[in-house]
C-alpha cells in the first residue's frame, strides 16, 4: 500500500516536473469530451430538426378544410407516425407521371411525379385474406360517395345489411370525402382508395382490401388523379 502510494506521488511529481504537460492532457481530454458532446448534440439537433420540420409541414397539410361540402376538421397528427406524413421522395420508376403505386407491405401509396420523384402517402391496407395485387385503373371517382356494402360483406357482417340500399355520403360514411374506384377490363373490382378520418389506422391492416389515406391526403391525390389513371398494387 505504501509502495502504491509512493508510486502515485512519484507520478504526480513527474507531471509537475514537466511544465504544461498535465494542463495539456487535461486540455486534450476536455477537448475530446467536448467534441464528442458537440457531435452528439449536433446529431440530436439534426434529428429534432427533421422531426420538427415534418410536424410543421404536417400541421399545414392536415389542417381543417372548412369550405368542403361537409366541413373537414384538422387531423390529429399526434396519432400518426411521422414516417407516414405526406412527402416528396426519391422513387425511380418507368411508369408515367400520375401513375399510382400501392405498396401494402410498407403501408405507402405513391403518385409518380417524374424525374425520379414521387409523392408518398401513408396508408392503411387490407387485412389478411383480403389483400390482392395486380394492375388496375381508376374507372370512376366521386366526392362524398354513397357506400353500398357488397353482399359478401353483409353475409360476414349482418349489421351492414341496413345499408344494403346505400349509405348517403357524409362524415360518417366509411368511404369518406373522396374515393377512387379501381377497375380491371371494364369491371369494378370492389376495391377503392378512400379517405379515412381515423389517423390511428394508418400503418395498419384492417380493411376488406381497400386502401385508405388520411382525408387531407386523399383530397390531395384525388385532385391530381384523372379517370383511367393506371394503378399498380404490389404484392404484400
Amino acid at each position: 500500500m505504501v509502495m502504491d502510494g509512493a508510486g502515485g506521488n512519484a507520478d504526480e511529481r513527474g507531471h509537475a516536473g514537466l511544465p504544461g504537460l498535465q494542463a495539456e492532457r487535461l486540455t486534450r481530454r476536455s477537448f475530446l469530451i467536448g467534441s464528442a458532446a458537440s457531435v452528439g448534440a449536433l446529431g440530436l439537433s439534426g434529428c429534432m430538426s427533421t422531426d420538427a420540420r415534418l410536424r410543421r409541414e404536417a400541421a399545414a397539410f392536415y389542417g381543417p378544410v372548412p369550405d368542403d361540402k361537409f366541413p373537414i376538421p384538422a387531423m390529429d397528427i399526434s396519432k400518426v407516425n411521422p414516417k407516414y406524413f405526406r412527402q416528396t421522395v426519391r422513387y425511380d420508376s418507368d411508369e408515367p407521371p400520375g401513375t399510382i403505386i400501392i405498396d401494402p407491405s410498407n403501408y405507402y401509396v405513391y403518385r409518380i411525379e417524374g424525374g425520379g420523384k414521387a409523392t408518398r402517402y401513408g396508408a392503411n391496407v387490407g387485412r389478411q385474406g383480403f389483400l390482392w395485387s395486380g394492375n388496375a385503373y381508376v374507372g370512376r371517382k366521386a366526392e362524398w360517395p354513397t357506400w353500398t356494402p357488397p353482399k359478401e360483406m353483409i353475409q360476414r357482417e349482418p349489421r351492414a345489411a341496413k345499408y344494403a340500399g346505400g349509405m348517403p355520403g357524409g362524415p360518417d360514411n366509411p368511404l369518406g370525402a373522396r374515393t377512387l374506384y379501381l377497375y380491371q377490363d371494364g369491371v369494378y373490382t370492389l376495391y377503392t382508395i378512400y379517405a379515412s378520418r381515423y389517423p390511428e389506422t394508418i400503418g395498419t391492416n384492417l380493411t376488406s382490401g381497400c386502401t385508405g389515406l388520411l382525408t387531407q391526403d386523399m383530397i390531395h391525390l384525388y385532385d391530381r388523379t384523372t379517370v383511367d389513371t393506371k394503378v399498380i398494387v404490389l404484392p404484400a
